[in-house]
């Protein structure tokens, strides 16, 4: 049995890059056991020791030509993963092989004819099958075929990637271009040397007819470890350049979108000069903010999405550097047809990012200014608003003065009228006083006494509301 290796959840959010690591020796494993005493009574880090084997775990199976090996990517959301673990279990238990752990997001066992890697990733899981037996012609009877069918069939998830590798002998010749052009039934092939010129690998970038795409590669010099970490970088390859144009057929959709949310901002921007009063600001300002609700509703569809397709794009881009390319004369080099082509895609989702991110930051803009320029109308309306009052306050005030006046000759009309009800009294009782005299002498006396009597009432009544 190859040795086992893991690459466990690679995505955008966690890319963890790896390099072959050769088996220790029974020696070195003596060597590198735990001590059974601490020399240090430091505290350890919790996560100390999942963090060093991870950076030493191996991404890639150990490999011999010739073998042919069969990869899938399916995208399935994360809550398929028990489904997953339990269809690899009755595999396991169809051919009697322990079956993988419940926690376990990577399996590989040898079935006999053909030997299966399962990894689940955040939003994928690729199954990668391996039959390690020479053959004539590539891609004729594929790795697949030596699965069961009926359980390929039930595997969840949508197909995004399914590429058939073909890994040959040394001892082989090396294929013609008319042999090339007839594995690649499309014409056009692309290639170059590998690994510092230690292998050459072709392909046409097509899904043919069995709906996989094709990689041919030719051992020339590889090292066993080579072989593993070929293979891997060039699953990887095809596996992330299809994640990282993911958001491409999406954002075709949003360039009409953006279009005509680029023009009615203008439109809006241009009729926010002519508005003269506040409710037809406040109307615009509506418009205004269900357009960005709008423009934010689509960048929280795509963010994420623009975000982890980016990452791939540069993962893309190290696998393709990590080839270490060679140019074989006649040919498109792997890096110039994968980059060419992913560049404009990847061109086009940042052009939209881009986008999205300025007429966002537009609609704020604009928002904010038709924003404040309803604060100062409306500061303006309660300006007007606040003299109108004070003006009518005085007028209330002078107003109240002069009722004040009035009623302090209409208090001194009537106590003088009392007062000379009183004197004609006593003269007709027999007093001798003259009444018209008396009176006339207490219009002054009365008048000052009430008009100082409602001052002070007034004065009263003022303090208690200053009070209160």
């Amino acid at each position: 049995m190859s040795l086992i290796i893991g690459y466990k959840n690679i995505d955008f959010n966690q890319v963890i890059f790896m390099d072959s690591h050769t088996s220790l020796s029974p020696l070195a494993s003596e060597h590198t056991e735990a001590p059974k005493e601490r020399l240090l009574n430091i505290p350890e880090y919790s996560e100390r020791q999942e963090l060093h084997t991870e950076l030493n775990s191996v991404a890639y199976e150990l490999l011999a030509p010739p073998v042919q090996l069969s990869h899938l990517v399916l995208m399935s959301e994360r809550h398929w993963v028990d489904q997953e673990r339990k269809l690899i279990g009755e595999l396991c238990t169809r051919y009697g092989i322990n079956p993988p752990n419940t926690h376990e997001s990577d399996f590989s066992a040898d079935f006999g004819d053909f030997r299966l890697r399962w990894e689940r990733h955040t939003e994928y899981s690729t199954y990668t099958i391996y039959h390690a037996k020479p053959f004539d012609v590539p891609f004729k009877h594929p790795a697949i075929e030596h699965v069961p069918q009926d359980w390929l069939l039930r595997l969840p998830g949508e197909l995004l990637v399914a590429t058939h590798i073909a890994l040959e002998d040394r001892s082989r010749p090396k294929r013609s271009l008319h042999e090339l052009a007839t594995l690649f039934a499309s014409g056009t092939v692309i290639g170059s040397k590998v690994a510092g010129g230690a292998a050459s690998v072709w392909s046409d970038n097509q899904i043919h007819p069995d709906n996989f795409g094709r990689i041919l590669i030719h051992d020339e010099n590889l090292r066993s470890r080579q072989v593993g970490r070929l293979v891997q970088r060039l699953l990887e390859i095809e596996t992330y350049r299809m994640l990282a144009m993911l958001p491409l057929p999406i954002t075709r959709k949003i360039i009409p979108q953006l279009a005509r949310a680029d023009q009615r901002l203008a439109t809006l921007i241009a009729n926010n000069i002519e508005l003269t009063r506040i409710e037809d600001e406040q109307k615009l300002l509506d418009e205004l903010t269900r357009l960005a609700a709008e423009t934010e509703r689509l960048s929280a569809q795509t963010s994420h999405r623009f975000n982890a397709s980016r990452a791939y794009y540069n993962i893309v881009k190290l696998r393709i550097t990590e080839l270490r390319e060679e140019r074989i004369e006649g040919l498109q080099m792997l890096q110039e047809f994968m980059i060419q082509r992913l560049s404009s895609a990847m061109g086009t989702c940042e052009l939209v990012h881009t986008k999205l991110e300025t007429l966002s930051m537009r609609l704020g803009r604009a928002s904010a200014l038709l924003r404040t320029r309803v604060d100062l109308s409306m500061e303006a309306q309660i300006r007007d608003l606040l003299k109108s009052m004070d003006h009518r306050a005085h007028v209330q005030l002078r107003m109240q003065e002069t009722v004040e006046g009035l009623s302090v000759v209409v208090l001194s009309y009537y106590l003088l009228g009392i007062f000379g009800y009183g004197l004609k009294a006593l003269k007709a009782a027999g007093q001798d006083i003259n009444v018209e005299l008396l009176t006339g002498i207490a219009i002054p006396v009365v008048v000052l006494s009430v008009f100082f009597v409602v001052r002070g009432v007034r004065h009263v009544i003022g303090k208690l509301q200053r009070d209160k």
